[in-house]
């Protein structure tokens, strides 16, 4: 036998605990002593006790053995209950409430049998809580030794206080089967997961301007589209259902636009990309070598030192979350406010050369995205004119009244 507490130890609420879950937390007091006879040593977590005590707060003798098999009991114990325990880690130890102390009890993994054994509980009851100079009025014994499960037992019963936690337990519905708390938490982890992804789909929805994007456009993320869409969401969903055509028209106009606002289309070797663009050809020198539109941008004394107020993007309501629900008790609410700045004047060839560099990419919805990019960070505060182009190019025919025909843009959000 071996003796790893002895003493006195510190209760709060009556209460003390056995713990081996390596994180630490302490089951409800009603879910420890779920479907047990006895009320005195809660056993019905895996893992975990919780011992009652007389004294509410203060110090009690507390002695706990570790046997190798069944000790006899002595006399002089008034109440007395047996359960079952089986550690889930190598690491058990006897902990205070809230955690303020605690003693390993170096039990290995097996089958216990425990005794939890008290004298003078009525006595704790009736001090409630006891001072360091008031001498001790109840003290327990905590006994392991191994033995398969069986069900807990009430052994001796004397104090008002036991019978009363005895009833206690005896009121608690029995605790669920390993099958049912399986079955639990997986559905706890479905519920959050399915919140996180609620989550998710709120912010993205508020994110691409109230409606969810296509798989077009969730597959063009690498493009610029999430810069695009704060200026105008309802021409990126519009770009997203488009015709490769219409997107690949809509590409070269802003590439084209791009060049004309910077005042490039002038020297020859941007007015041939624009050309070869248009005809469906690769792009010449320099633009086939990807630093020899830079260089030559920087060595070519013709190009304009173009400059324009940067875009700023209309403003727009902050992200407010939902509020969280059921499923999602701890969801943080925030806001996301655009922080104002100062705007800046821009470089306009910087920005034109790569439209080109976009319109001439393979995938069509990826071009216009980007080229309208770059097209817009060239037009700078002159932005708006250059977006009525493209839903000019993008408008579809809406039917009208008999004798009458006309283009109009999807209701929404569209520029004026």
């Amino acid at each position: 036998m071996r003796r790893p507490v002895a003493g006195e130890v510190h209760v709060h609420y009556g209460q003390i605990y056995v713990q081996s879950d390596p994180g630490g937390t302490n089951s409800g007091f009603g879910e420890a002593f779920a479907g047990q006879r006895g009320g005195l040593c809660g056993a019905a977590v895996p893992g975990a006790l919780c011992m009652v005590t007389g004294l509410h707060t203060g110090s009690v003798g507390f002695t706990v053995e570790v046997h190798d098999e069944e000790p006899p009991l002595a006399p002089e114990w008034e109440d007395v209950v047996e359960v079952s325990f089986r550690p889930v880690s190598e690491d058990t130890s006897l902990v205070q409430w809230g955690g303020e102390a605690a003693w390993a009890l170096e039990l290995p993994v097996t089958d216990y049998r425990v005794r939890y054994s008290a004298r003078g509980m009525d006595q704790g009851r009736d001090l409630d809580t006891r001072t360091a100079k008031e001498p001790q009025a109840d003290r327990y014994l905590l006994q392991f030794w191994p033995a398969p499960p069986r069900p807990d037992l009430v052994t001796r019963e004397t104090a008002r206080i036991a019978a009363y936690w005895h009833g206690y337990a005896r009121g608690r519905p029995a605790p669920p089967t390993p099958e049912q708390r399986a079955e639990a938490e997986r559905l706890a982890r479905q519920a959050e997961e399915r919140a996180a992804e609620d989550r998710r789909l709120h912010y993205e929805r508020w994110q691409w301007g109230g409606r969810l994007p296509s798989e077009a456009l969730r597959g063009a993320r690498q493009s610029n589209v999430l810069g695009l869409l704060p200026f105008d969401s309802d021409l990126v969903h519009t770009l997203g259902a488009a015709d490769p055509e219409v997107q690949h028209t809509v590409a070269l106009l802003a590439a084209r636009r791009a060049c004309e606002a910077a005042g490039l289309t002038g020297l020859p070797w941007v007015a041939g990309a624009l050309a070869a663009l248009e005809a469906g050809r690769p792009l010449p020198p320099p633009f086939d070598d990807p630093a020899g539109p830079w260089e030559t941008l920087r060595s070519d004394p013709r190009v304009p030192d173009t400059t324009v107020l940067e875009a700023e993007p209309p403003e727009h309501p902050p992200y407010q979350p939902p509020p969280p629900g059921p499923d999602d008790p701890y969801a943080i609410v925030e806001t996301f406010p655009r922080t104002p700045r100062a705007l800046h004047r821009i470089s306009q060839p910087h920005y034109a050369l790569p439209a080109v560099l976009a319109a001439a990419g393979p995938a069509p919805l990826v071009a216009a995205l980007d080229a309208v990019w770059h097209a817009l960070n060239t037009c700078g505060e002159h932005y708006p004119g250059l977006l009525d182009e493209i839903w000019a190019v993008c408008a579809v025919p809406v039917p009208d009244p008999p004798q009458t025909h006309r283009a109009s843009r999807p209701t929404g959000g569209a520029p004026k």
